[in-house]
Parts: C-alpha cells; sequence; structure tokens
C-alpha cells in the first residue's frame, strides 16, 4: 500500500473540513431541485430528494463527529464554506460542475454523477491532474493545488488511511489520536433521517464505521443496490427516477424491476439556473425575499455549528429547520424575475459571515 497523503493531525482536520463541505455542497442543489416541483406533483421524485437531502444531513453530521473526535472544530459559518455555484466537487470528475437549478434531466444527470460508484483501477490512478478555469473548486489534495481524487469513494478513503496511520503514530508515541471532548459527540437521540443512524466517534473504529456509512449511503456497497443497512443508495433512488422504475431485492444494478414510476419533467417551476442577488432589481420584492432567504440560511448554519461545537440537542432542531426553508424558497420560485421572459426566481445561497454566538 502506499503512503498515505495524511501524515499529521492538521492535514487530516483540513480534509475532514474539506469533507464537511462537500457534504453540505451537494445540500443547496437538492433543495432547490425539490421545492421547484410543483406541489401535489411528482410525488415519487419529490419523496427520493426528501430522502436523499435529510441523509445529506446524516454525512454532515457523522463526518462533524469524526472532526470533533480528534480535536478539531466544525464551522459551517466559515466565509469558505459555502461554494461559489456552479462549482466542482473534490472527487477527481473532470465532466460536471454541480448547479443549483429546476428540477429536470439535467439535475437528475448531476445527481447521478455526484453518487455514482466509481473506484480507481489502481493505486496511481486515485489522484487525477485537474485544471478548471472560472469555476470554484472547494478543495485540493493537500499540497497538491492541481490535483484532485477520482471520486468521492476515494477522498473518504484517503481520510480513513490517513486515520489509520496517524492512530498507529500515536500509539507508538503513546500519544492519543481521539483527544475530543466526547460531550461535542451528536448522539443517535439527537438525529433521525430513517436511514442510518449517527455514530458517535470515540475511536478508531467508530471513526471508519462513520465514513464508510457515507459511502455505503451514497454509492451503495462495491457497487451494489443496497446498504448495509439494506436501504437503497442514494445512486439508485436517483436512478429509478431514470428508469421510471423502482428497484427490488434480486435486481441487477442497470435493470429494475419494481413497480413502475412516473415523472412529470413539466411539472416544474422554471427556475434560473444558478441565480444570484445581482439577478434581482435592488429594492425589488424579490431581491427583498432573497436576502431574507440568505439570513435564515446563514442561521441555519451557525445553529448547525452551534449543536457540533457543544450543544448537540439542537440538531433536533436544526434538521427541522432545514426544511423550514421551504416557505422562503417557494417566496422566490413562484415568481418570474421581471424583464427575465420565463424565468422564475431562486434563492441564491450568498451568505455573510455569521458570526457564532453572536
Amino acid at each position: 500500500m502506499a503512503s498515505p497523503r495524511i501524515t499529521t493531525v492538521e492535514e487530516l482536520q483540513r480534509y475532514l473540513y474539506a469533507a464537511m463541505q462537500l457534504e453540505h455542497a451537494t445540500i443547496p442543489p437538492y433543495l432547490t431541485a425539490l421545492y421547484s416541483i410543483h406541489p401535489g406533483t411528482n410525488s415519487d421524485a419529490f419523496h427520493v430528494l426528501r430522502v436523499v437531502a435529510v441523509e445529506e444531513m446524516l454525512h454532515l453530521t457523522l463526518v462533524a463527529n469524526v472532526l470533533n473526535a480528534i480535536g478539531g472544530t466544525p464551522d459551517l459559518t466559515a466565509p469558505d464554506f459555502i461554494p461559489v455555484y456552479p462549482a466542482y466537487l473534490p472527487d477527481g470528475e473532470v465532466d460536471f460542475a454541480v448547479s443549483r437549478e429546476r428540477f429536470c434531466r439535467d439535475s437528475l444527470d448531476t445527481f447521478l454523477k455526484i453518487e455514482r460508484p466509481r473506484e480507481a483501477p489502481d493505486e496511481e490512478s486515485r489522484l487525477v491532474h485537474r485544471q478548471h478555469r472560472g469555476t470554484k473548486l472547494i478543495t485540493a489534495a493537500i499540497g497538491a493545488e492541481d490535483m484532485r481524487f477520482y471520486s468521492i469513494g476515494e477522498f473518504y478513503r484517503e481520510i480513513e488511511r490517513g486515520l489509520r496511520f496517524l492512530e498507529k503514530e500515536k500509539t507508538a508515541a503513546g500519544e492519543e489520536l481521539f483527544v475530543g471532548d466526547p460531550a461535542r459527540q451528536i448522539l443517535p437521540q439527537y438525529y433521525y433521517s430513517g436511514g442510518g443512524e449517527v455514530v458517535p466517534v470515540t475511536d478508531l473504529h467508530s471513526a471508519c464505521a462513520a465514513l464508510r456509512l457515507i459511502a455505503e449511503q451514497g454509492e451503495g456497497v462495491g457497487g451494489r443496490i443496497y446498504d448495509v443497512e439494506r436501504e437503497l443508495a442514494h445512486y439508485y433512488r436517483f436512478k429509478q427516477l431514470l428508469h421510471g422504475r423502482y428497484y427490488q431485492d434480486g435486481d441487477e444494478p442497470d435493470d429494475p424491476t419494481g413497480p413502475p414510476l412516473d415523472v412529470e419533467w413539466d411539472a416544474v417551476y422554471p427556475l434560473k439556473k444558478n441565480a444570484s442577488l445581482a439577478d434581482y432589481p435592488e429594492g425589488s420584492e424579490l431581491h427583498t425575499a432573497a436576502l431574507a432567504f440568505n439570513a435564515a440560511y446563514a442561521d441555519f448554519l451557525e445553529l448547525l455549528t452551534r449543536a457540533y461545537t457543544g450543544s448537540p440537542e439542537l440538531l433536533i432542531e436544526g434538521v427541522a429547520d432545514m426544511f423550514r426553508l421551504r416557505e422562503r424558497m417557494t417566496a422566490l420560485m413562484h415568481n418570474p424575475i421581471p424583464g427575465q421572459d420565463g424565468v422564475n426566481a431562486s434563492p441564491t445561497f450568498e451568505l455573510a459571515p455569521v458570526a457564532v454566538g453572536s
């Protein structure tokens, strides 16, 4: 096995912070697609998107537990935490960027690319050269600004490799890797997703279990349809919408044979892709509504930061808050942008830094 790229606790903490950025970066696109659906339509697509959004919150929480366990501090209010969309994720692929847009074939294709099972063919391929212009990259391999991981799965494998290396190094030196305050751990009673439980992290075994749950829920186990808890992986939840049919036990990955499901591609609001505040005239109702949403989303991230840094009981409220944003989102989505025929407004997720505890 090649030497790990993560050889210090500080590097491990940076990787885990990047993992939190990665998990969060999918939430605005998933919520935007979810609430772009006309009320009372597309129930199958709505359910799939909602379940996946909830489980991305679980993944964010699992990474926070690992970061806390090694003495790091999760901070979702940092100026660089939210990407500027379209954004490339640190998964190594060069063929797509993630955007905030309505539920459509293009957005579904992007979601499948985010979650797709990919394993590098060999050790040398785990890192790939990647150069993009004009689009924000969330993170790079530490010490190699032009390198990206082949896949999200490989990114998490590198973190696990670093954990194992540092645990061995610390043990040999008579030191501890897992020095974080146990009171910062999110326990199962503080979060319910319906698909997987929070893993409190206290040692190497629980840290690796938390990271593997993230990978398995996203892409499946070794490309299989179901994760270890017999729940459909995100990739295959989205594939159902593409195929127009549910998976059932015994199905092959590319051949669902369950009951049919209907997708109404036109039953969505025609949102402006990657809308920004600059798209709404200053002083207009849309501009005011966009500012109000951004303030509410900043409050949501501040609440999560507090939950992850010593007030875990707040996470119960945080999960509910994510879906309470619906009213503010739809206040924008239901309204056309003046001067842009056929295009509706959308939340912009442009946040000013928020001081925790202020």
